[in-house]
């Protein structure tokens, strides 16, 4: 229960999936529907928001261009115990690019455990649909 892990195949190079999943006027448009804000470099603020669920913060972790991208988030600054660890990692598949996600940290969180199991669940139905929405946003821009 401390961590999801979901791939999906991108029908776009690996620059472009980077892009998606790097740049705020995309991450605005299929994660957030709000907006995003991101410093792109280790220690770099982000922020996405929703319009129903409201905006959360992120520090970014790492930035391997093209290959990986991890940041910590949560509702309040992210440190240890209020947020979770995402890592986008990216390798190149035929002319696509296959994505994998892993959130990890749930187990972690100063919260109950039926707390954490449930923000586990909701984060696992989460990814399923951000991800859809990517491999549908990413038909639709540009390359």
């Amino acid at each position: 229960m401390d961590r999801i892990e979901r791939e999906v195949v991108i029908e776009a190079p690996v620059e472009r999936v980077w892009e998606l999943v790097t740049q705020a006027e995309h991450l605005g448009r299929w994660f957030g529907d709000a907006g995003a804000e991101v410093d792109l470099r280790p220690g770099g603020a982000m922020s996405l928001s929703w319009e129903e669920h409201g905006t959360v913060r992120g520090r970014i972790e790492a930035v391997e261009p093209r290959r990986l991208f991890s940041f910590r988030w949560g509702r309040e600054e992210p440190a240890p115990g209020n947020s979770t660890l995402v890592e986008f990692t990216l390798a190149g598949e035929g002319a696509g690019t296959r994505l994998r996600v892993v959130e990890s940290g749930f187990e972690q969180l100063d919260v109950p455990v039926e707390q954490q199991r449930a923000k586990h669940e909701d984060n696992t139905e989460g990814w399923r649909i951000e991800l859809g929405e990517l491999r549908e946003y990413s038909a639709k821009v540009a390359a």
